[in-house]
């Protein structure tokens, strides 16, 4: 069957359908990891958004044991050439039935390198994928542009508290679309870990008494979540230890006065390099956001950048000034992606007081 990907600035690409064949629109962005497809549809920072995958040769190994997630969530799924038959001991079915089984539609078929050169030269934008061969320009553009992911950390978290067993220290992780690998992380290093709703109140946290908080990645604008905010910022006035990635790092900081904006098309991938500042060490990283906090007019007796992007000098981590609080934009816990920096994990550890 035909299928269509229209973006909102005119541009149609023709190829063909895959996953459901309903229609959808969404905001187009595009991820450049050449393995870990599966991480990447079930990662929840993706809800609101439609994924190009850059590498032309996805599904090669089918559905493995390696979701991060209890499904997918991207609204659609854009590749070059998805693999029929996959080859790999641990494939449980192909991406063609996990796409239709959870109601994802693609497309397949289109150059998806120029496709993302349209985003980085044109900025992220939203589009439609449709199986409607007479679709109506006229119709679909102010439906395109009207289109907003909106609060998406309320569809992607947690709807109750979970506790996961561990003979360490008590860590409390705030679910803001959180990928399962953060709690395995904390796991690893021997944490019992507590999992809580993103919209859990402070007071029931530090009621709880945790040794150490952790926020988690999540999808959408930062600025949409005024309630979390709120109560990090009663948070921030507790004591102690916290650990952010990704979306808690940006909550953190525009809770403490710092600013945040959408970015021209985000970081997306497993290959991007962060400088730490201390050290000046430099790390390959995993990464998926499209929004950046600003640091030009960020206060030093709040905080101080602790990590660049090396590409494009954008911030990578903040540490709190007088703070047992430490932030960054990327991924420690990978999934997909390399392991370079899961040694801040060890470092929240120690925050903690260490495993003695």
């Amino acid at each position: 069957m035909k299928a269509f990907l229209i973006l909102e600035d005119k541009t149609v690409f023709e190829g063909n359908s895959i996953g459901s064949a309903r229609e959808v629109i969404s905001e187009i962005v595009f991820n450049t990891s050449m393995t870990g497809y599966l991480e990447v549809l079930t990662d929840p920072s993706y809800a609101g958004q439609a994924v190009v995958m850059t590498y032309p040769l996805i599904g090669n190994y089918g559905i493995t044991p390696d979701m991060e997630s209890v499904r997918p969530w991207p609204d659609g799924y854009i590749v070059r050439e998805l693999s029929r038959m996959p080859s790999n001991f641990r494939c449980e079915e192909t991406i063609q039935d996990f796409l239709v089984k959870h109601d994802i539609p693609g497309i397949s078929g289109i150059d998806t390198r120029a496709l993302t050169k349209i985003l980085r030269e044109k900025g992220t934008m939203n589009g439609m994928i449709t199986t409607n061969e007479n679709y109506d320009f006229e119709e679909i553009l102010p439906r395109l542009k009207s289109y907003q992911t909106g609060n998406v950390v309320d569809k992607v978290t947690c709807n109750s508290i979970c506790r996961l067993t561990g003979k360490g220290k008590r860590v409390a992780l705030m679910d803001f679309g959180a990928k399962n690998n953060i709690a395995k992380s904390l796991q690893k290093r021997g944490c019992e870990v507590t999992i809580y709703p993103a919209q859990t109140s402070a007071e029931k946290i530090l009621a709880d008494k945790p040794d150490g908080i952790m926020l988690s990645n999540g999808p959408g604008d930062p600025k949409e979540c005024k309630q979390i905010i709120e109560e990090l910022k009663k948070l921030y006035q507790s004591d102690t230890p916290i650990f952010a990635i990704c979306l808690g790092h940006q909550l953190m900081a525009l809770a403490n006065g710092a600013d945040s904006h959408k970015m021209k098309y985000g970081h997306r991938g497993g290959n991007h390099p962060v400088r730490d500042l201390e050290t000046g060490r430099v790390y390959i990283s995993s990464q998926n956001h499209g929004y950046v906090v600003d640091t030009e007019h960020l206060d030093p007796a709040v905080a101080v950048p602790a990590f660049i992007n090396v590409n494009d000098g954008t911030n990578e981590g903040l540490k709190y000034t007088g703070k047992n609080i430490f932030t960054v934009q990327f991924h420690p816990e990978a999934c997909p992606g390399p392991q370079d920096s899961s040694y801040l994990f060890d470092r929240f550890i120690d925050m903690m007081g260490g495993n003695q």
